[in-house]
Order: C-alpha cells, then sequence, then structure tokens
C-alpha cells in the first residue's frame, strides 16, 4: 500500500496547509478581508441594489416595443443584487490591490459571485437547455481555475495548440473568444435592427416600402459590422481574409444563385415600389393581399386565411396583378339575367339601387348597370360597382348586391329566368312512340324543361 501511496508526503501537504490556516488565522488582514466583504455586502443589498433596479425598470418600460431588449433588462433586474455585490466586489479588490492588502479571499469571492451571475443568466436567457448548461460548466469551471490560480496557465496551455492557416493563427482559445464575440455582436446588432424597425413603422412621412428597404439595408449592414468588430477584437486580421473570402464569394455565387437572385429581386421591387405591403394582388393562381416583404421571398395571404410565400424572382419575371398600385379602387362586374316579359328599364334601376345599400359599394364613381346581350332565355344584363378596400375581399360584396337585387326582384315582379328549350316533334312517329319518348323525357321535364 504504501507502494501507491506516499502517506509521509501527504502528512507533510497536511501539515503545511495546517500551518498556513493558522498563519492566516492570526493574520488580522486576514480578518480585515471578511470584514470588507460584510461591508460590499450590506452596501449593494441596501444602498447599490434599489438604485439598480429602479434604472434597470426605468428602461425596461422605455423599450416596450423592442422584445431584444425587454427580456435582458427583466433577467438583470432579477440578479439585481448579485451584480451590484459583484460591481462592489471588483471594486474592493482594486482598492486594496493600490495598498498593498491581500485580497485573495476577495478574489475568490469575486470569482464565485461572477460564475453564480453568469449561471442565472443563462437560466434565464437561453431556451437552449444544452447550450445554458454548457454556459454553466464553463462559468464554474473558469471560477475554479481563477480560485486555484490556474486561469492563466490554462488560457496559455489552450493558446499554445494553434495551427496557421494562411497568415492567421486559429487556437482553441482564439475559437471561444471569436463564439462569445459574435454571439454579443449578433445579439446586439439585432437588437439595434429590431429598434430602428419598430422607428420606421411608426414613421408616417416614409413610404412603406422605403421603411422596409430601410430596415433590410439596416439589418444586413449591423450584421456584417457586428461580424467585422468580433473578428477584429480577437485580434485576427482581417485582410489575410481578403483572398479566402474571395474565393467563397466566387463558390458561393454559383451555389446560390437562386437565393442571390431572390435578393437582388427584393431590393428592385422595393426601390420601384411596384408592391408594397397591404396592396392586393393576384398572380398565377394566388389572390390576396402582400402581409410582409422579405428578403427573400414575398407573403401574401389568401381570403381563406393561407399564406402563399412567393420567391421574389416571380414577382419580378412574372406578370402581377396589382388591384392597389396606384390607387385602391376596384371595379366590380356582376352579371345578371331577367325574363323577356320583364322590362329592362324597371331591372336597372332595381340594380342600382341595391348596389347603392351596400355600404362598401362606394358612389363616386355611382353603380351602372347596361344591357349586354340579349341571351338564348334571359335579357343578359351587367351591374358594374366599384370599391375601395378590395383587401376585404370580392365575394362578400356581390354576395350583397345579389341578395338586394333578389329582394327587389321580387317585390316587383321582375322575373329571373331559367334555360328552356323548345322540342319539335316530327308527326310521322305514331301514337306507341310518343308515348315511349314521353316518358323518357319525363326526367329533364321534372327539371324544368318543357315539351
Amino acid at each position: 500500500m504504501n507502494d501507491f501511496v506516499d502517506l509521509s508526503k501527504l502528512q507533510a501537504m497536511g501539515q503545511e496547509l495546517m500551518d498556513l490556516m493558522v498563519a492566516r488565522a492570526v493574520d488580522p488582514l486576514f480578518w480585515l478581508q471578511f470584514a470588507v466583504i460584510a461591508v460590499v455586502f450590506v452596501l449593494a443589498r441596501w444602498l447599490v441594489t434599489p438604485m439598480l433596479k429602479k434604472g434597470l425598470n426605468r428602461l425596461s418600460a422605455s423599450s416596450t416595443r423592442v422584445p431584444s431588449f425587454r427580456r435582458p433588462l427583466a433577467a438583470l433586474t432579477e440578479v439585481a443584487n448579485p451584480i451590484a455585490w459583484l460591481g462592489l466586489q471588483w471594486i474592493a479588490i482594486q482598492i486594496a490591490s493600490s495598498l498593498k492588502w491581500p485580497n485573495h479571499l476577495l478574489i475568490i469571492l469575486a470569482s464565485l459571485l461572477t460564475a453564480w451571475v453568469l449561471i442565472m443568466l443563462a437560466t434565464m436567457l437561453v431556451a437552449n437547455k444544452a447550450l445554458a448548461r454548457f454556459i454553466a460548466i464553463s462559468a464554474w469551471t473558469i471560477a475554479a481555475l481563477n480560485i486555484f490560480g490556474l486561469l492563466e496557465e490554462a488560457s496559455a496551455l489552450l493558446d499554445s495548440w494553434s495551427v496557421n492557416i494562411g497568415q492567421v493563427r486559429v487556437s482553441p482559445l482564439t475559437v471561444v473568444k471569436i463564439a462569445i464575440s459574435l454571439w454579443f455582436a449578433l445579439w446586439l446588432a439585432n437588437a439595434l435592427a429590431a429598434l430602428v424597425e419598430r422607428r420606421l413603422e411608426q414613421s408616417q412621412s416614409v413610404a412603406p416600402t422605403m421603411r422596409v428597404l430601410g430596415a433590410k439595408l439596416t439589418r444586413l449592414s449591423l450584421i456584417i459590422g457586428a461580424i467585422l468588430v468580433a473578428l477584429s477584437a480577437v485580434g485576427i486580421d482581417l485582410t489575410a481574409l481578403a483572398v479566402f473570402s474571395g474565393a467563397l464569394g466566387v463558390g458561393l455565387g454559383f451555389g446560390l444563385q437562386k437565393i442571390f437572385s431572390n435578393l437582388v429581386s427584393g431590393v428592385i421591387l422595393l426601390m420601384d415600389r411596384s408592391i408594397k405591403p397591404g396592396d392586393v394582388i393576384a398572380i398565377n393562381n394566388t389572390y390576396g393581399w402582400i402581409n410582409h416583404l422579405g428578403a427573400r421571398y414575398v407573403s401574401v395571404i389568401t381570403r381563406d386565411g393561407s399564406e402563399h410565400l412567393i420567391p421574389n424572382e416571380e414577382l419580378i419575371t412574372q406578370r402581377v396583378e396589382n388591384w392597389s398600385y396606384s390607387n385602391d379602387m376596384v371595379r366590380l362586374r356582376i352579371p345578371i339575367g331577367i325574363s323577356y316579359n320583364s322590362d329592362p328599364r324597371v331591372a336597372i334601376k332595381l340594380c342600382k339601387e341595391a348596389a347603392e345599400m351596400v355600404p362598401r359599394v362606394i358612389l363616386t364613381p355611382e353603380p351602372r348597370c347596361q344591357v349586354v346581350r340579349f341571351g338564348d332565355s334571359s335579357v343578359d344584363l351587367e351591374l358594374r360597382v366599384w370599391i375601395d378596400d378590395p383587401q376585404n375581399g370580392r365575394g362578400n360584396v356581390i354576395s350583397e348586391v345579389l341578395l338586394g337585387v333578389w329582394d327587389r326582384f321580387h317585390e316587383n315582379g321582375i322575373e329571373i329566368p331559367f334555360p328552356q328549350r323548345d322540342l319539335h316533334l316530327r308527326s310521322m312517329l305514331g301514337e306507341k312512340d310518343l308515348q315511349s319518348l314521353a316518358a323518357t323525357l319525363r326526367g329533364p321535364q321534372a327539371a324544368g324543361e318543357t315539351i
């Protein structure tokens, strides 16, 4: 057993630890660190924390329209006390260092508080449980290394495992720094882009297409800037990536032709203002109003509630009916037939009266009704009405108008005919043949046809 465990060495280590604890216990500066920790906790708990919560609540109330800011502010409010304690603790560490006092206990507590704050924020902000667990493990690992004085050695070890890609030096430490910097920079860029989009949506002096274009360009610029800033922050020379990015751009250009085509088409649609959110369009077999203009597609919602995502390229290369391009006025043509025994002038008057009683039918231009042809079974009329809200549908307006026409026709004796046929029988048929033919035609006769 003694071959595997050196008992004398363990005893020496235990004795050394005991001597260190005794020496620290009789050192007044050791107990002074506990006093500093207690004072810092009291100040953080009853003085700094209420002020910090008040300020965070004000910021949260002023950013109600930006969810990207509101949620982190709410999370910071929940951990305001540890944050205040941590901030004052680091101030105490700097003061102790300047006075040449021992601050080992202060540093240990600051490391533990940092890990605690990071874990609490990860639990509240990160929806992905695996990512939250990774952040928690990383925070406790860094805190433990810092407590035992091994953080600098571990960082140097991770940085020593490096490879050179061209003129760029990559190590595990560099990858970690890039991941953290990119996450924070992209989160901040998306939050700022959301804030700009909200401001543009509230601006009534800017055209709808310019609002969407400005929002898209702002978001794209912020994301590109965030990536460049994150790479520069970790010490990567961006000029060394010029050749690589050029080759990568050529490869992506060939492989993602359709995507880039839709992106460019989206910019063209926004710049020429041919369509905008709220327009009623018809393309192929899709009829509806534009709900959203995206970078790659346009969202069109039909009257039955289904949402179609139409690529921007199709709106550029195909014929599109825009019912509200220059204005929202749309004329509806409603065919109506009356019997030859009815007076067409009275029917025309009744049709116009029925159309004028429908709320969605506008009176300027006024509804018009005309005779368009003499049909086989009816005198064909066409009622033409105008609406200025095509996004609310056509069928419901036509239905209300036809119901009004139906009521007025019945009240005034205007007959709506049904198809009729005259069948001439040759006299050479015998009585039995006529009876047989009558039996055969009895079904159509019941359906409203005359013999």
